[in-house]
């Protein structure tokens, strides 16, 4: 796979905020099937001055929302990496916005 297609978006929230500001952490949605090594790969190579230090992955259930009085949805399953960088290396994710 290409790594655009292993990382699909950063996680913004104010907890991953805190995170990239404190812990040096950033948070992606990644593609079902990419495991640590694909997501390593992948950040390295879309931001060439970063070195990963670790990973986590944790799989996010499907859960059901409920929209007026009977509809409900269904919002689908996806797949969470948290990637801890090597201090000195930073993601600028909204440059020049």
């Amino acid at each position: 796979m290409h790594w655009r297609d292993i990382i699909r978006r950063p996680v913004v929230t104010e907890k991953s905020n805190f995170l990239a500001d404190i812990n040096n952490q950033y948070t992606f949605v990644v593609h079902p099937r990419a495991n640590k090594l694909q997501v390593k790969q992948a950040i390295e190579l879309a931001w060439p001055n970063v070195r990963v230090e670790k990973i986590r992955i944790a799989n996010m259930p499907a859960k059901r929302a409920r929209r007026m009085r009977r509809v409900t949805v269904r919002k689908a399953s996806w797949k969470k990496a948290i990637v801890t960088l090597q201090p000195g290396s930073r993601i600028d994710l909204f440059e020049g916005v």
